[in-house]
């Protein structure tokens, strides 16, 4: 049976669909192709956009900057010796851009200038370090990207 080169194009355009369509139904059936949005609520992040900019300017505006850096022990927090422990309040929230069930926050408690967030809570991969702080009623903004091994 010989077929058309009409009926032919209809089959391979059916084919190219069906093969589409199943991709299509199994990224977005599958856990395993998660999606997630960066941040929840982008809208509402977004009208904070410009407070967020005057705290990264308020941290880079700094002469001694803290220093967040990966170690042996964990990810290492340490402010300069300037900086009174008691004065520094915050967050550090690490965020996993690949999977969101593995972010976490830790509040800022500082011990001789410095906090060790442990290595056991970290797996290996990148992570977007953001830690929001406070030092005498000024705010500050800091952001680093680490890699865990």
């Amino acid at each position: 049976m010989k077929i058309n080169w009409g009926t032919g194009i209809v089959i391979a355009f059916g084919l190219f669909m069906t093969f589409i369509l199943y991709f299509v139904f199994e990224v977005q059936s599958n856990s395993k192709y998660d999606n997630d949005l960066v941040v929840e609520e982008y809208y509402k992040h977004d009208t904070h956009f410009q407070e967020e900019m005057a705290r990264i300017q308020n941290a880079h505006d700094l002469q001694h900057k803290p220093l967040i850096k990966y170690t042996n022990s964990g990810v290492a927090v340490t402010f300069p010796a300037g900086f009174e422990s008691d004065k520094v309040q915050g967050n550090i929230l690490l965020y996993r851009p690949s999977n969101k069930k593995f972010d976490f926050n830790t509040k800022i408690a500082l011990t001789n200038s410095s906090i060790i967030i442990p290595h056991k809570k970290l797996i290996k991969g990148r992570w977007d370090v953001n830690m929001e702080w406070q030092y005498e009623g000024k705010k500050y903004l800091t952001k680093e990207v680490i890699y865990v091994n």
